[in-house]
């Protein structure tokens, strides 16, 4: 399944109109929190489509992507498999797979959803934040690990330090990629092209190295 860098939708703003369309909701929003930085009449509007309640017009499940990486608000898997996915595959393999709908979209390779927990929406506005174990994540009043865990110490520290590295190489190459599209590796990236998969995986790069390092520097010996 593509990560969530890779799901935005693009859509021209057009001047409103009374059916809503899927990029004007996101834009009314960035007008709300940013009016400098809104888009104007003629822009093109990236969106993606987020979980909402049941009934939900599609219109108010679409929004700004950038909001919903900072804020880990889950994005709705039934749209992207329905829409974006299912169809462009079943009109590859129907001609040449028999029962092709059967193979692709259903199937113990299909049970598996990873769904993140909003940061700032709902009743987590009102959550309170609590450590949990860096092994099996259970709460924790003080420390890293839980009693279970204990013996494992080595093990996942020097799996926390792998993740930290591997994040860092990845965000590195993509600022470099990032430098090198604005010519100059000497200077910091200003590039904020939405309309650029690397802009959005570029930011998830440096949000999941942030959240490592975070982890890591619980430790102590």
């Amino acid at each position: 399944m593509s990560s969530r860098t890779q799901l935005h939708i693009c859509s021209l703003l057009v001047p409103f109109i009374h059916n809503l369309q899927f990029s004007q909701e996101p834009e009314s929003m960035l007008n709300e929190r940013d009016a400098a930085t809104a888009p104007n009449v003629g822009d093109r509007v990236p969106y993606v489509i987020i979980t909402a309640a049941k009934g939900a017009k599609g219109y108010e499940k679409s929004e700004d992507p950038i909001y919903v990486l900072e804020n880990n608000i889950p994005i709705d898997p039934k749209y992207y498999l329905e829409n974006q996915i299912s169809k462009p595959l079943l009109r590859i393999f129907d001609p040449v797979l028999k029962n092709a709908s059967s193979e692709l979209l259903h199937g113990d390779h299909m049970r598996s959803i990873s769904i993140t927990t909003p940061s700032n929406s709902g009743i987590m506005r009102f959550a309170k934040k609590q450590l949990s174990c860096v092994g099996c994540k259970v709460p924790i009043s003080t420390g890293t690990l839980c009693a279970r865990c204990k013996g494992r110490e080595a093990e996942l520290y020097c799996k926390n330090v792998s993740q930290v590295s591997d994040l860092e190489e990845l965000f590195g190459r993509l600022w470099t990629q990032c430098q090198e599209c604005q010519g100059s590796l000497h200077q910091d990236v200003l590039c904020t092209s939405r309309d650029c998969p690397i802009f959005y995986r570029r930011m998830k790069a440096q949000k999941d190295m942030a959240t490592a390092k975070q982890q890591l520097d619980r430790w102590s010996f």
